[in-house]
């Protein structure tokens, strides 16, 4: 293995039904959650995934500067929501390849006994996160295989429902996920199946990829290049994301490119145009 190819973990360390490695990583298929983890600069991600996100950066380098973006507005979410509002419950899906400041890890900052339940349906990404729960000794979190496509299936899975109590508010997050949805699944719908099964005072925090900012050549050829991925790539206009919070109460500064909500830093130049919009709303 070439260093790039180390995927970090001893999968003969641990429990070994949960830290076996998967039968089927499909190495010479992009895949958008290893590609994402290459645009962070991480290294578990494989030959493909390399070639593809490369593609990809070749026709929107600020492609990375949004990955980096997206990652830094879920922990400034997660830890507004813990310290402003209390929320003491995370449901994160389709939540990636592990890297540092992971959701339980900053709300745990905030609230040390809050709980988080992962979900994603990626093989490896499922292997990583529980390796990684596993070797820090965290109990009020959990790992379970499950598609956004199935919102019902999500709210019924019994280890779902051992970490998330549906009776209290619960904050939903949807981080560079949507966009892998087709409209032809109905995307909304599924949203509004899950905030639906939520109490009053939950949260939906959301960010979603746009060619709202992109030259023509790269909003046609972007979602071209995860064809041959595993996942399509569904870019949506603002209108289209805002959607997805119809009926919700709309935390300030609303729906906005993923640096400028609450920042912690001085703004750059490319921060209004990065290609990420992303919020926070409440369920009244």
């Amino acid at each position: 293995m070439t260093e790039h190819q180390d995927v970090s973990l001893d999968w003969m360390s641990g429990d070994q039904d949960e830290l076996r490695p998967p039968t089927d990583l499909r190495p010479e298929v992009p895949h958008p959650a290893r590609m994402y983890d290459y645009y962070l600069g991480g290294k578990d991600n494989f030959p493909a995934d390399r070639e593809a996100a490369e593609k990809v950066l070749s026709l929107s380098p600020l492609v990375r500067i949004s990955a980096l973006a997206n990652r830094s507005f879920l922990q400034r979410a997660v830890r507004r929501l813990a310290a402003e509002y209390g929320i003491r419950q995370f449901l994160d899906i389709g939540t990636g390849i592990p890297t540092a400041g992971n959701t339980h890890e900053i709300a745990q900052q905030v609230i040390p006994d809050a709980k988080v339940a992962y979900l994603d349906n990626d093989p490896i990404v499922l292997v990583h996160s529980r390796a990684l729960l596993a070797g820090a000794g965290v109990g009020n979190a959990s790992v379970v295989q499950a598609d956004l496509r199935d919102p019902k299936a999500i709210l019924d899975n019994p280890e779902v429902r051992k970490v998330i109590d549906l009776g209290e508010p619960v904050a939903l997050l949807l981080f560079a996920v949507l966009h892998f949805i087709d409209d032809a699944d109905d995307p909304w719908g599924i949203v509004r199946t899950l905030v639906d099964a939520l109490p009053s005072g939950s949260f939906l925090a959301i960010s979603h990829g746009t060619g709202d900012f992109s030259t023509p050549e790269a909003a046609a050829k972007g979602p071209a290049i995860y064809k041959s991925a595993t996942a399509q790539l569904s870019m949506r206009p603002k209108a289209e994301v805002l959607r997805f919070f119809d009926g919700l109460e709309l935390l300030e500064p609303g729906l906005v490119t993923a640096p400028t909500w609450h920042p912690d830093q001085p703004p750059a130049d490319t921060d209004a145009t990065t290609g990420i919009w992303a919020g926070v709303a409440r369920k009244p």
